[in-house]
């Protein structure tokens, strides 16, 4: 399992890259190998407000639907609409081209509440 250490992580299985006051966000490989195969993607509207810990989208694989939670509040300011065309790109490239969203945050403090490389890897291995 991947586990990227320049990114955060929430207890949610969600991973944060930041940029200043934008965070992009995704899940993490260990969510998407749970997930098994990713069919369907729902990507939050560009412009809508989310608050920490808020479900803002949906992941649908051949097993099961799964929310997705803001991992930090702010602005959606970008979508990966590619996932609506290649939603399998959550499985082969979770850290990459299977991103979900950006977020411009309102508290960029809150990504200190995230949890950093080794301590997602100690929660996925318990």
């Amino acid at each position: 399992m991947q586990v990227p250490q320049h990114l955060r992580y929430s207890s949610d299985h969600e991973w944060v890259s930041v940029d200043g006051t934008r965070a992009r966000v995704g899940i993490t490989d260990y969510a998407q190998d749970a997930l098994g195969d990713v069919v369907y993607v729902q990507v939050p509207t560009v412009g809508a407000s989310v608050s920490a810990g808020d479900s803002f989208g949906e992941v649908e694989s051949t097993k099961s639907v799964s929310d997705v939670y803001a991992p930090v509040s702010g602005t959606i300011v970008a979508v990966n609409d590619a996932l609506s065309s290649s939603p399998e790109a959550l499985n082969q490239d979770p850290y990459g081209a299977g991103w979900l969203c950006e977020i411009e945050m309102s508290d960029a403090s809150q990504v200190d509440a995230l949890l950093d490389a080794a301590a997602y890897q100690a929660l996925t291995a318990g």
